[in-house]
């Protein structure tokens, strides 16, 4: 199927294809649950998606690199060699990284704002450095470009109803959404890495700090005051989504089915850990493969009702219809999302 993605959007030069292909590979080896909801994108704009996953999922892979023997010094220095190669490309178009390639090619076509890019390298260098979080406000400074810049580098592929600049903080705040979602169901791997996401003065006001997680990690027992700091952090976070859901609607219609599939998804993720027991710092949760199921068909319903009303503002002459159409989800894909 990546020959149809690339083909629909118009990607002919050879290496550019390779270049894209791997991080499309990256996305489905890494993010099985938005790489599903990309597959209900109209087909020529997949590949754009898959190349913004594929930069932000290679620059976190190098802070993450944990068991490689990199310490922060190199991991320092492979940072700002992708810094250089970045600036490359996006000033020229050409750079010998498939990922910046394909980057590159996606930032022209849409014309994203390179300043997303910028910051998002900022954040990734944080992460060197910076292991904990005084309060929620000096979380959400870091997450403006580990998370936010996410749905503003989305947003030009996505499309939308209404003026871009109306749309951006609803974007932004479903970036931080997700991110919060992963925070608290990787609360102990994320330990491990010698990190805490979880504000400082929220888990104090439980009566918790970075100690009391690390026993409870390390001994494997439960603690409820920890229990009562996740279940508040589960709290703030849903007010993030309730934030960014209004951003849904602005949307292209076509576009909607993927991100609301995501929505629904990554919401799911906090409702697997609160049936879990908040008990994130011993294992993952994960949603379950039915309820998986059933989103997905949710969002090939909504595929299907979009590309019908398309059609029909097309016979009208009222809208253009989509390129493409986005192609069916196979059963063995909903299987392996996790």
């Amino acid at each position: 199927m990546t020959e149809r993605e690339l083909d629909a959007a118009g990607i002919t030069d050879p290496v550019l294809r390779e270049a894209y292909d791997h991080c499309r590979r990256l996305n489905a080896r890494h993010g099985r649950t938005y790489f599903l909801a990309t597959r209900l994108l109209p087909v020529e704009r997949r590949p754009a998606v898959h190349a913004l996953y594929g930069f932000a999922r290679w620059a976190d892979d190098i802070v993450d690199a944990l068991g490689t023997g990199a310490d922060t010094a190199r991991r320092d220095a492979e940072l700002a060699a992708l810094e250089r190669e970045l600036a490359k490309g996006l000033r020229d178009g050409e750079s010998a990284e498939p990922v910046v390639r394909a980057l590159a090619d996606t930032a022209r076509r849409y014309g994203i704002d390179h300043a997303h890019f910028a910051d998002f390298m900022t954040a990734m260098r944080s992460d060197l450095v910076v292991t904990d979080y005084a309060d929620y406000a000096a979380l959400r400074r870091y997450m403006h470009g580990s998370a936010a810049v996410i749905g503003l580098q989305m947003l030009p592929v996505l499309g939308t109803v209404t003026d871009r600049g109306t749309a951006a903080p609803h974007a932004a705040a479903l970036g931080v959404a997700f991110q919060l979602t992963n925070f608290l169901r990787d609360v102990g791997e994320d330990l491990d890495r010698g990190r805490v996401y979880l504000p400082a003065d929220l888990l104090a006001a439980h009566g918790v700090d970075r100690e009391r997680l690390r026993w409870s990690r390390d001994t494997g027992r439960r603690d409820p005051r920890i229990t009562s700091a996740l279940r508040a952090f589960e709290r703030l976070t849903r007010g993030v989504y309730r934030q960014a859901a209004p951003g849904l609607a602005m949307l292209e219609p076509v576009s909607r089915p993927c991100i609301r599939t995501a929505f629904v998804l990554y919401g799911g993720i906090l409702d697997a850990v609160a049936e879990d027991g908040y008990a994130v710092l011993h294992r993952r949760s994960v949603v379950p493969r039915r309820r998986r199921a059933v989103v997905a068909a949710d969002g090939l319903a909504r595929v299907a009702a979009a590309r019908l009303r398309a059609r029909s503002a097309a016979a009208r002459g009222t809208e253009q219809a989509p390129l493409t159409a986005p192609e069916p989800v196979e059963p063995r894909m909903v299987e392996e999302v996790a």
